[in-house]
């Protein structure tokens, strides 16, 4: 497919730039298979959900990956933690006048420092001063990296609820948002009614928010991203499968977790790097039941949604929602999604 096949006109407006006051007061558009659309409240969730389905949630933490400094040279500099190497090293996007060249001195807010160590593709590699660890640094100075959509600087309160009450595992640098949805008593409302839950671990890169740049999808390189699926969590998948209940994918992150892990045609325990990229035409092996928020024009997640719920279909709720005013993107409303192909 194209790029193209994935554009819509998006009124500025639409796009969320704050969460709400409570995270389950967002909407939710329903779109399941061969069924008229439905406007609903997250709050109804359950009642879409049935005794003996499995949540599946993306347990990943947002880093406070922004860092703010200048070069030696005095010019200013941003950057952005794409991963943690090790203690002292990461892989950063630089944003500055000129690249600095290996061998530069950075000098971050807040008195800490580091140096370019080399260049690899768009990123650099910077090693950070023996006195101040990685993480220390990001959370003595670093910014929640909001999504560039989101015309504000980051606030005390974005450490909060730029995050799932379930994260766990430190190394985003953008949040799982389908999950932001959730707070602990809706968790503890759908275990009461049967409805389980397991977690997988898929670090969001920056990646996430780079544009298509191929018309044609299939020339597009996706962004690789560190994803663990647990030899407990395919136990359980498989014990909700055998027994009739359905794999509830929170997140496209979710999805990526899974279907990596399924790739040799069974799910099976995985950890490693992924860079799948779900478009129409693939054939979901796990996932039966999708949690989405509205995402970006001609993007991949766009592409994996379409995928799943249909493309005509889904490109079809993106029109009602717009027209109804959803509220887009990460601080938005959500969707839920029954897969298509495995009701033909």
């Amino acid at each position: 497919m194209l790029k193209s096949d994935f554009n819509f006109e998006l009124p500025p407006e639409l796009i969320a730039q704050a969460p709400l006051e409570n995270r389950t007061d967002s909407r939710l558009l329903v779109l399941e298979a061969n069924k008229a659309l439905k406007d609903q409240g997250f709050q109804d969730l359950p009642s879409l959900l049935r005794a003996g389905d499995l949540l599946v949630l993306n347990d990943t933490r947002v880093i406070p990956a922004r860092l703010y400094g200048a070069k030696a040279t005095g010019g200013r500099i941003e950057l952005l933690l794409e991963r943690v190497l090790d203690s002292h090293t990461a892989l950063v996007h630089l944003r500055a006048s000129k690249s600095p060249k290996p061998g530069a001195r950075l000098l971050l807010d807040g008195g800490y420092g580091g140096e370019v160590i080399e260049r690899r593709d768009a990123f650099f590699v910077l090693r950070f001063d023996e006195a101040s660890p990685v993480m220390s640094v990001l959370e003595a100075v670093g910014h929640i990296p909001l999504p560039p959509y989101i015309g504000r600087a980051d606030t005390a309160s974005d450490r909060e609820r730029y995050q799932t009450v379930f994260s766990a595992t430190p190394g985003a640098v953008a949040a799982p948002t389908a999950g932001l949805h959730f707070d602990q008593e809706m968790l503890d409302r759908l275990e009461r009614e049967g409805i389980d839950r397991v977690t997988v671990t898929l670090h969001v890169g920056s990646g996430t928010f780079l544009p298509v740049r191929a018309e044609n999808l299939d020339d597009h390189q996706m962004h690789s991203e560190l994803c663990q699926v647990s030899s407990a969590a395919v136990a359980r998948i498989q014990e909700t499968k055998a027994r009739g209940g359905r794999v509830i994918a929170i997140g496209t992150t979710a999805v990526r977790a899974l279907e990596s892990a399924a790739l040799s045609g069974q799910l099976e325990a995985y950890e490693g790097e992924t860079d799948i990229f779900i478009q129409p035409g693939f054939s979901f092996r796990v996932v039966d039941a999708l949690l989405t928020n509205f995402h970006l024009p001609e993007s991949t997640l766009l592409a994996l949604v379409s995928a799943f719920g249909g493309y005509s279909e889904v490109m079809a709720a993106y029109q009602h929602a717009i027209r109804e005013k959803y509220r887009f993107f990460s601080y938005g409303d959500a969707m839920f999604l029954t897969c298509k192909e495995s009701s033909e």
